[in-house]
C-alpha cells in the first residue's frame, strides 16, 4: 500500500534580476520541458504532471530511477527535458513524447528522443515530509539521496550571482533562471515570490478557442489559431491569433484534435474583432498551447506570436490574462 502522500508542485512568480540579487538567493537554470513530480516507491517510479495527470507511461526510461534513491521512498520535483543534437533543451523535440501513450510508439520514441529528469527538489523521504525545511536543507537531502544516472541528474545551483547565471543561460540557449530564497520552505500548489523566474524567452500558455482556414499550401486546413485566456472575472477573452511556427505535421495533428471539439459559436464572453473572427471554426476551450511572442499590446493582445506546441500538462483554467500581462510587462520592461 502506497505510503507517499500526494503533493502539488510549488510555482515561481515572474520577476526581474534586480529583485533577486544578494546572498540570500540561490540560482538554478530554468529547464524548458515538462514539470513532473516523481513518486519513487516499491521499486517503481510514478510521474505526475503539474495538472495532476499520471504521465508515467510516456517516459519508460525514467523507471530506472527507482533504484537511484538507495531503496528510500521519495517524492521528487523536477523537469522532464529532451535535448537537441547540440545538447540544448528542446521543447519541440519533447512534443511527440508528451502526447504518445501507445507502448510500441513510446518505446521507439524513448530510443530516438530520450528524455532526462532534472531533479531540483525533494518533498518527502521515507515516512517524513520535508517541505517545511529550508531550500538549503532540501537540496542537501536531494543530493545525498538521488544518485545521478544516465537519464536523471541533479543540476547544480549557484549561491547568489543571479546576473552571471542569467548571462550563462542566454549563452547556452536556455530558457532563463529560477532564483530561490535559501530559507524558503516548499509551498505545495502555491505560486510564491520566494521562487522567482527570470526568462530569456517571452512565452505564455493560451487556450485554443478556434481556427481560421488557410490559403495556398494550407488550403483546406488551419491557417491560424484563435487564442484565449481567462480574465480576473473568470471570463474567457480573446488574446490574439497565431499563424507561424507550425510544421505541416503539426497542423494536421491540431486539425485532428480540434475537429471533434467544434461548436457553432465563439466560446468567448466578449466580442472578437470582426476581421479576426471571419470564417472562423470555433471549438470548445479544452486544449492549452504555448506561444512565444514579441510583446503584449495595450489592449492585452499578443503581438507577433509564434507557435511552440500543445501543453497537455496544463489545464485551461490555469491560463489567465494576469499571467499574460505579467509576462508582457517583463518582456517590454
Amino acid at each position: 500500500m502506497a505510503r507517499l502522500p500526494a503533493y502539488a508542485p510549488m510555482l515561481a512568480q515572474l520577476g526581474t534580476l534586480p529583485s533577486v540579487q544578494g546572498p540570500e538567493w540561490a540560482v538554478e537554470m530554468k529547464w524548458d520541458g515538462v514539470r513532473a513530480l516523481a513518486y519513487v516507491e516499491d521499486g517503481a517510479v510514478r510521474l505526475v504532471s503539474r495538472n495532476g495527470r499520471d504521465i508515467t507511461p510516456a517516459y519508460p526510461e525514467l523507471q530506472l530511477m527507482a533504484g537511484a534513491t538507495g531503496r528510500r521512498a521519495a517524492v521528487l520535483d523536477g523537469e522532464i527535458v529532451a535535448f537537441d543534437d547540440a545538447g540544448r533543451p528542446s521543447f519541440g523535440a519533447l512534443q511527440p513524447r508528451m502526447h504518445q501513450r501507445r507502448p510500441m510508439a513510446v518505446a521507439e520514441l524513448a530510443r530516438t528522443v530520450p528524455v532526462t529528469y532534472m531533479a531540483f527538489d525533494v518533498l518527502h523521504l521515507d515516512d517524513d515530509s520535508v517541505i517545511a525545511r529550508p531550500y538549503t536543507e532540501r537540496r542537501e537531502l536531494l543530493e545525498s539521496t538521488l544518485m545521478p544516472g544516465y537519464r536523471w541528474q541533479v543540476p547544480v545551483w549557484f549561491p547568489d550571482h543571479a546576473e552571471q547565471a542569467f548571462d550563462s543561460s542566454r549563452r547556452l540557449g536556455l530558457e532563463g533562471v529560477v532564483c530561490k530564497r535559501l530559507t524558503s520552505p516548499y509551498r505545495p500548489g502555491r505560486r510564491s515570490a520566494e521562487w522567482t523566474k527570470v526568462k530569456n524567452v517571452s512565452a505564455v500558455e493560451v487556450v485554443l478557442c478556434g481556427w481560421r482556414p488557410g490559403g495556398g499550401r494550407r488550403a483546406g486546413g488551419i491557417g491560424s489559431l484563435l487564442l484565449g485566456a481567462y480574465d480576473p472575472a473568470g471570463r474567457l477573452v480573446y488574446v490574439g491569433h497565431v499563424g507561424t511556427g507550425f510544421t505541416e505535421a503539426t497542423l494536421r495533428d491540431l486539425l485532428a484534435r480540434l475537429a471533434p471539439l467544434e461548436r457553432p459559436g465563439p466560446p468567448f464572453s466578449l466580442p472578437v474583432p470582426r476581421e479576426d473572427a471571419r470564417d472562423a471554426h470555433w471549438v470548445e476551450p479544452r486544449l492549452v498551447g504555448e506561444v512565444q511572442y514579441a510583446e503584449v499590446t495595450g489592449d492585452g493582445r499578443l503581438r507577433h506570436p509564434s507557435w511552440r506546441g500543445l501543453r497537455p500538462d496544463r489545464s485551461p483554467a490555469e491560463v489567465t490574462t494576469d499571467e499574460i500581462l505579467r509576462e508582457g510587462g517583463a518582456a517590454t520592461g
